[in-house]
């Protein structure tokens, strides 16, 4: 017996409340219980959804802590050093970790099991090597620049490097797991076992007699992103090879390097777009001031997390119905997305409205300033969630290389706004120019998928506004 939304409603509403709440329910019991791939992957996005939610709470009441044993001045520099950690990890893959989203799926429809043995294999040890060389590269940087930096991140900017390996195959693996529906696989190490590590790492090292430190922060999360990255290795590896018997490999390393790189540059825009505020920020604010910013914007988490979970659930299901060739579905399939997005964003956004100071509070009295900002910055937000994951839409569909284009347009206008706003208006200038980018990135995202596959993908227009033809 399974479980049915409708019939429970039923059975506990009144009558009249249960009928008009029938057609929602229906939706939500196709989601459950659909053996298709549309069920397939709404399981995929509630369970990304809901693993989310977990990881915003770890990851607030992380920050919290750490904010609170670290003070607001070495909080901001181990901030700044961990985002451009994460960023750069990104980055390494060089388009890898979502180009086998959309490979895996095509080469198990056609039967071509020597391809994706190679790139199953192939993507890993390119992601090491290459993130291995931007480390290098990285670490080479900082000492040449060295008198340009300020004192204070010269340390543990060098220590952040020692992560990236780690970081970029730990995105790898994630992108295998999404490209099998492996909800759970792909983002609990991420998102559930890192934080819990950086944050058990740093409580041992403080009850150990450490100074609470953004130096002794960095070593906690190198220690949690080497033990998290090497359980998913394991882990990952195993389901794979349990569900594919052992045979040649075929590399076809040119053809997944040409549409690896559309994406790497895709996704380059998208993680500079999405974290350019807090770097910005650090470039012309001291430290206590990003990490006012900082921790403003994880309170923001409660929205965005919705954005990404529908994107961890969708993105394979795109690529399986191109594949298919069936537009109609494609179209209908891409539309809901955008109300799976939107709606709970929405939802969400109040929420932090509403409870965004005494959540900020929690960080110390001084991170109450960065309150007001959450008006500007909810407003891009929800804006962006309109949209739905369009980009996953294109990426998947083909259209990688006209989505880097928005996407570079997107940065750009981030970029300059930013270089014009913080030095005369502090964090406001920062919230401002962040929130246009986004509305910018949203309305160019739906110009695009209606123009490039005639689809209105934006929550408020109708079906009918759709290309013919």
């Amino acid at each position: 017996m399974r479980f049915s939304a409708a019939t429970t409603a039923e059975r506990l509403l009144p009558e009249r409340l249960a009928l008009r709440a029938r057609p929602l329910l229906g939706v939500v019991d196709s989601v459950l219980s659909g053996a298709d791939g549309r069920g397939e992957a709404g399981r995929m996005s509630l369970i990304a959804f809901f693993i989310r939610i977990v990881n915003a709470v770890i990851a607030f009441v992380s920050q919290v802590l750490l904010a609170r044993w670290m003070g607001s001045f070495e909080y901001g520099i181990f901030v700044l050093v961990w985002v451009t950690m994460v960023i750069v990890g990104n980055l390494s893959c060089l388009g890898f970790h979502t180009s086998i989203i959309r490979f895996i799926p095509e080469y198990r429809e056609k039967g071509r099991l020597a391809e994706l043995r190679g790139i199953l294999l192939a993507s890993r040890l390119f992601v090491l090597i290459a993130s291995t060389v931007v480390a290098a590269i990285g670490a080479a940087g900082i000492w040449l620049f060295a008198p340009a930096i300020e004192s204070y991140y010269i340390i543990p900017f060098y220590l952040g490097i020692v992560c990236l390996p780690m970081i970029s195959l730990s995105d790898a693996l994630q992108g295998v797991s999404r490209a099998n529906a492996w909800a759970i696989s792909a983002l609990s190490p991420t998102y559930l076992i890192r934080p819990v590590l950086i944050l058990a790492f740093m409580g041992g090292s403080l009850l150990a007699g450490f100074q609470p430190c953004a130096v002794t922060a960095i070593i906690a999360a190198i220690m949690a992103t080497y033990t998290t990255t090497i359980i998913q290795l394991v882990s990952v590896t195993g389901r794979v090879d349990r569900r594919m018997e052992p045979g040649p490999r075929k590399y076809l390393l040119r053809e997944w390097i040409l549409v690896s790189m559309p994406i790497f540059l895709v996704e380059s825009f998208f993680f500079l777009l999405t974290n350019a505020d807090v770097l910005m920020v650090g470039r012309f604010m001291p430290p206590d001031q990003v990490a006012v910013y900082f921790a403003t914007v994880k309170t923001l988490a409660l929205v965005h997390f919705v954005y990404f979970a529908v994107k961890a659930g969708v993105a394979q299901r795109y690529a399986s119905i191109t594949h298919a060739g069936d537009t109609q579905l494609l179209s209908a399939f891409a539309r809901e997305t955008a109300s799976w997005t939107f709606w709970p964003s929405l939802a969400m956004a109040f929420a932090v409205l509403l409870l965004g100071k005494p959540m900020l509070s929690l960080f110390g009295p001084e991170f109450v300033a960065g309150y007001p900002l959450l008006f500007v910055l909810v407003g891009g937000v929800v804006a962006r969630a309109a949209v739905g994951p369009a980009e996953s839409l294109l990426t998947m569909t083909g259209n990688q290389n006209v989505c880097a284009l928005v996407y570079a347009l997107a940065l750009s206008l981030n970029i300059a706004l930013n270089f014009m706003l913080i030095p005369e208006f502090g964090l406001w200038g920062a919230a401002v120019a962040t929130a246009i980018a986004m509305a910018f990135e949203a309305l160019a995202l739906s110009f695009t998928v209606w123009r490039r596959l005639g689809i209105v993908m934006l929550v408020f227009l109708p079906s009918s506004h759709e290309a013919r033809g």
